[in-house]
Parts: C-alpha cells; structure tokens; sequence
C-alpha cells in the first residue's frame, strides 16, 4: 500500500483483493463510472462485466488491478495485466483501463498511480509500461507524456505502432 499527499489530500493506492468485497465493489464501480464516460464508450458497464469481472481478473495470469481511495473512498483504478517483450525477453506491464473520477481529476492523482504501477513493474523486472490512450482524450494524452510515456517506434521512418482490433463478440 503507498499514500501519496496531494493538494492537502491523502490517496491510497493498492492492488485489489479479490476475496475483498469492497474491492471487487470498487473496481465495479469505478469502471462503471469509465465506461459511462465519453472517453470510455458512454454506456454503462455490461451486466455480465459487472456480475464475472472480479472472478476473471481473479483467474486470469498476470491480472491486477490498483485502487486509489481517498477518505476511504474509491476515486482512482487501473486495471493491468502482466504480458512478455519478446524482444527484450522481460516482462511488461500494460494499463488496460486508467480512470480517476470526474470529482478528482486535476488533482495529480492519475500520475501518483502511474507511479505506483511503475514502482510495480520496478519491482518485477519489467522492461516497460504499455497502454492504449484515445487521440480525441487530450487531458489523459497530455498526463502520460508528462508521465514520460511515448508513442510506440522501433524506428521514425517506419511510423508509430497503431492499436487495432477486430470484435469477436459484444
């Protein structure tokens, strides 16, 4: 667990428990409250996420998630997932999902949980932090360049790496 003051604000952060009700709430919660937002789909989390997301991240290899409470409330989550670069043939961690609430944003509170990420991938001789940002969310953009994080390049005249997908299922 790490507490970070900010603005005469106390957050701490920690990985979720599983077999904690209150953290499997949280997550629930906090990725609702993502997924409603613009930036996140504007639409609220699925009823089978809601009901199965705690028991997959629980059984999925490398899974974690880290949540930030303020005053004892959730206010910050970050779902991650442990995954191998072969080139560099070390661990990685990528963020899959970043949210701070509407309420706590511009608090610095999504850079003292990128922080705790990185003391994490520190800690388990990773090589890299990965994510996926969307180009329209500029206040996130601008947050994880001033985090030190850039766009993926094995060399300028090649281009940046793009992050595609095809649904399998809805």
């Amino acid at each position: 667990m790490s507490e970070f003051a900010l603005r005469e604000t106390t957050v701490v952060f920690a990985r979720a428990r599983w077999d904690d009700p209150a953290d499997c709430l949280a997550v629930i919660d906090l990725l609702d409250a993502y997924a409603r937002d613009p930036m996140g789909g504007g639409e609220p989390l699925g009823q089978y996420a809601r009901a199965n997301l705690p028991k997959a991240m629980a059984t999925t290899p490398g899974a974690f998630s880290v949540i930030g409470r303020r005053k004892g409330e959730p206010v910050a989550l970050a779902n991650c997932f442990t995954a191998l670069s072969t080139f560099a043939c070390k661990p990685l961690i990528n963020v899959h999902d970043l949210v701070v609430v509407a309420d706590a944003r511009g608090l610095g509170i999504g850079q003292q949980l990128l922080m705790y990420i990185e003391r994490e991938a520190s800690r388990m001789g990773c090589c890299k932090i990965t994510l996926e940002v969307l180009t329209g969310n500029r206040p996130a953009r601008r947050s994880y360049e001033r985090f030190g994080f850039t766009p993926y390049t094995l060399d300028e005249s090649t281009g940046h790496a793009l992050f595609l997908q095809k649904q399998l299922c809805k």
